[in-house]
């Protein structure tokens, strides 16, 4: 009897990717007579990913195989993100139909479907040729998916145009969330320059033609915005199989790991706020020599992750720091060094699991949201970019779980 198999293309960004990975483990330690390849495509400006791949690569799996796509260097020419990576994607499109050719003429296995990412909806092409039902993987919570449902609605339903919200003081009806969310508060992503709000709104479109989304969340946490979108005969169904964490790291990390866990040993429990704003957050000097002062004058111990800014016009994630002291206000380092520490990247799950760390000022990317809540660890909202404020004010307003920094 032949296997049936998976294929899943998940977006090459770490918030994306590593949440995909871990459903593709749980999925084949469920039934071991189902076997899924995970499509790599890799982006040359996030050195995380890669790092992350690689040990994915070098790690055998009876279940599991991981292939990385043939290199496509992204686009200089066009001006926004979303159209470069829209446009990477496409350009992964022949590798993927390869692909899925292999696992169809393939006397051991039947290919049984594609997982694609919700940015990589051009794929649902690509499963069509070979007739087989494509999924969304949303990494996501519930409630923004909602948002994105809820405004293509409006566009095409109603011939609505909802680039006027942008910045708008009006308040929004949103069956996924359970309070008027504040226009001004949708992501700055969907009124980005080059119709990007068309874009957003045609990947919702493409959405209800699938067979199904996969959602990173679960009922007892989202469950009014589930709910909302399991009613909607509209949206297929949904598949609430979080949270989808990835709790133990990578052997690449293991150093660094270790040596920030031997300070947090040292810290008597509940005592340290750890700060982190994601894979893209970062600020500039000022606001950064801002929460310096701040730390210092709380006498609270903590734990910061600081990252350098990204170039201007350049599509990259934050650096490193080779020397902290150039941002820092000056002898900040030696004043606190009895309860601060300042560190780059962090392993934010093994840091948030820590009995030391007692809160958490955090970006509200998903994941994070996620990892707070598994570990227990309360959290100071600080939305910075793409949906965040949204998840902020879902935790703020429509949990209460959380309180929002001014």
């Amino acid at each position: 009897m032949k296997k049936a198999e998976l294929v899943f293309v998940p977006l090459p960004g770490i918030g994306h990717f590593v949440s995909c990975v871990e459903l593709a483990k749980l999925l084949v330690e469920c039934d071991e007579r189902l076997s899924i390849t995970v499509l790599i495509m890799k982006l040359p400006f996030d050195p995380k990913v890669s790092s992350y791949t690689n040990s994915l690569v070098e790690t055998p799996n009876l279940h599991i195989r991981y292939l990385e796509l043939m290199k496509e260097e992204p686009s200089s020419q066009l001006s926004s993100f979303l159209s470069i990576l829209f446009r990477f994607i496409d350009n992964h499109k022949s590798c993927v139909r390869e692909v899925l050719a292999e696992i169809s003429n393939s006397v051991s296995s039947h290919l049984g479907g594609i997982v694609i990412d919700m940015f990589c909806t051009s794929l649902i092409d690509v499963a069509n040729e070979f007739g087989v039902p494509s999924y969304i993987f949303c990494p996501g919570g519930a409630a923004t998916l909602g948002v994105l449902f809820q405004l293509q609605s409006l566009r095409d339903d109603l011939n609505e145009d909802v680039s006027h919200y942008e910045n708008s003081d009006v308040e929004l009806a949103l069956p996924t969330y359970i309070n008027p969310v504040p226009a001004k508060l949708l992501s700055s992503a969907l009124f980005e320059k080059d119709g990007s709000v068309d874009m957003f709104l045609d990947q919702a479109k493409r959405y209800r033609k699938t067979k199904g989304i996969i959602i990173n969340t679960f009922l007892e946490f989202e469950s009014h915005a589930i709910h909302a979108l399991s009613n909607d005969k509209t949206i297929p169904p949904v598949y609430a199989v979080g949270p989808l964490l990835n709790l133990k790291g990578s052997n690449s990390q293991n150093q660094e790991t270790e040596m920030i866990k031997k300070w947090l040993d040292l810290q008597p429990e509940c005592s340290v706020v750890f700060l982190c704003f994601g894979s893209a957050g970062s600020f500039d000097g000022d606001q950064v020599e801002e929460i310096a002062y701040a730390l210092e004058r709380s006498g609270y111990r903590f734990l910061w992750s600081l990252r350098r800014p990204s170039p201007k016009e350049k599509f990259e994630f934050p650096s490193e720091y080779e020397n902290l002291d150039e941002v820092l206000p000056e002898g900040f380092l030696q004043r606190t060094a009895a309860v601060g520490k300042v560190i780059g990247w962090a392993p934010q799950a093994a840091v948030l699991s820590h009995p030391a760390v007692g809160g958490f000022v955090s970006h509200c990317g998903w994941n994070s949201i996620l990892e707070s809540v598994w570990c227990g660890v309360p959290v100071a909202t600080w939305p910075l970019y793409a949906e965040q404020q949204q998840n902020a004010f879902l935790m703020v307003k429509d949990l209460q779980w959380q309180w929002r920094s001014k």
